[in-house]
């Protein structure tokens, strides 16, 4: 089989179609059987085309190594973040909903110049929302992670 891009020389409309071989697209262009597809003219010809090579990678693959590339980028970002975090924010552990709730109600707290951050369960996070203290919610990357 073999794939021809045709061009309609009354209308300029360009269409493909397949043939057997090319002694089948002349055969069938005498007889006047092909047409184009747009003005049914059968003023018709074989238009340049490149050739159909195999590609080395797939489309697929290009899919997936656009992934793999965002996601890498994503992760940096999240480390960037970390690091921010860590240097300027005082880590509680899993005391996070107990030490907000401390620095909430006790506004007058000293000890406390930086922000905290630590754990706290999803129900904790919801309780402390419902008390009318911010808090925020990022994914953290273990540094042993690859």
């Amino acid at each position: 089989m073999i794939k021809y891009s045709i061009k309609c020389d009354d209308c300029k409309f360009i269409f493909d179609s397949w043939f057997a071989s090319s002694e089948e697209f002349e055969r069938i262009k005498k007889s006047k059987l092909l047409i184009c597809s747009f003005c049914n003219s059968v003023n018709v010809n074989k238009s340049l085309m490149t050739p159909n090579l195999n590609k080395t990678k797939k489309k697929q693959d290009i899919i997936n190594e656009e992934k793999i590339k965002k996601f890498k980028e994503i992760k940096k970002n999240l480390k960037n973040y970390q690091k921010f975090i860590e240097k300027n924010y005082n880590y509680v552990g899993n005391n996070f909903a107990y030490e907000a709730r401390n620095i909430h109600y006790n506004k007058d707290n000293k000890n406390v110049r930086n922000g905290i951050f630590g754990k706290a369960t999803k129900k904790e996070i919801k309780e402390l929302k419902d008390e009318g203290i911010d808090t925020e919610t990022i994914p953290w990357i273990n540094n042993k992670e690859n």
